[in-house]
């Protein structure tokens, strides 16, 4: 028997303890709210469990006004942020979040649960979202396994989001998509809020939960180094950045990456003064949250190409 199973190997303030015996004691994102009918915005919500075997899930949002059979709603994948460590998409403040979106877009919102590192090492948490994606995929047909799919979501109007480490997560699923094909749906747009990427400096964090990372040459991690940026397969995209958030000049970094690397869509980017990181997810009361959750509705609510 170890004579010390409860010495901490490591700890990272305000997210995670790891301890000698293998557990992970999280500091942050642990609380959890079911799904259901939202009193609030009346959207209906299921978790739906895609691999037994990793427990990638999604919760699924469903809003109240469906249009009938033959006019279907866009779709929204969605990943949450959490510095690939923390959170969870049952953790109410993401669940109200979501709610709040799929209300009043009016769009199917699937909000993809992802294992966590260090005890599922990255990139575990993208070939996760990726699982995620080619699910939603093999509804494309109206054949999949989910009746709310099928019978709800045109898979020729699909939006991918994110925020922090869900953001970068999101863009290199986009990246992944661009490259390999998304299974019949057609990306639309993605909107990155407060999207993590890393710059030149050492990140201990990224090292710990990454022990393959390759440094500036990661471009899952640094994607505004990404030789082939270019290629992204998306039309539009839609990036928030805050003054006051560590992860500021990163979100800028990838805007002037995009706008410079010949790629042929339309990218815009909102700074909003005064705030922090994902300020709207924390305090959806203030202002600033409601002007920034209208603006990511009407992104989503514009005319889907041909």
């Amino acid at each position: 028997m170890d004579p010390n199973p409860n010495e901490v190997i490591r700890e990272f303030p305000h997210l995670f303890r790891a301890y000698k015996d293998g557990r992970v004691e999280r500091l942050l994102g642990t609380e959890t709210t079911p799904p259901g009918i939202d009193p609030t915005t009346a959207v209906q919500s299921k978790d739906v469990t895609i691999d037994p075997q990793t427990s990638v899930a999604f919760r699924l949002y469903l809003p109240p006004t469906v249009p009938s059979s033959s006019q279907k709603l866009p779709l929204l994948i969605y990943i949450h942020g959490g510095a690939f460590c923390v959170c969870t998409p049952f953790n109410p403040a993401y669940h109200n979040h979501l709610n709040s979106v799929a209300a009043k877009a009016n769009i199917f919102v699937a909000s993809v649960h992802y294992r966590l590192a260090p005890e599922h090492p990255l990139p575990t948490a993208y070939e996760d979202a990726w699982e995620a994606i080619r699910w939603i995929a093999s509804h494309a047909t109206g054949n999949g396994p989910e009746p709310w799919l099928n019978a709800h979501v045109d898979p020729g109007n699909v939006f991918l989001a994110g925020d922090s480490a869900g953001g970068n997560i999101a863009h290199s699923m986009a990246m992944r998509g661009s490259a390999e094909g998304f299974g019949g749906l057609n990306l639309q747009g993605m909107v990155l809020l407060h999207p993590f990427f890393g710059n030149d400096k050492k990140d201990e964090l990224v090292e710990f939960l990454y022990p393959t990372y390759g440094g500036l040459s990661d471009t899952m991690i640094h994607a505004p180094l990404d030789p082939k940026l270019s290629d992204l397969a998306c039309p539009r995209v839609l990036i928030f950045v805050s003054e006051k958030d560590f992860l500021r000049d990163r979100g800028c970094s990838y805007y002037e990456a995009l706008m410079k690397s010949g790629w042929k869509g339309k990218v815009e980017k909102v700074e909003f003064q005064g705030e922090d990181h994902v300020f709207h997810i924390l305090d959806p009361s203030k202002q600033n949250s409601v002007d920034l959750v209208n603006q990511f509705v009407e992104f989503l609510k514009q005319t889907p190409s041909g």
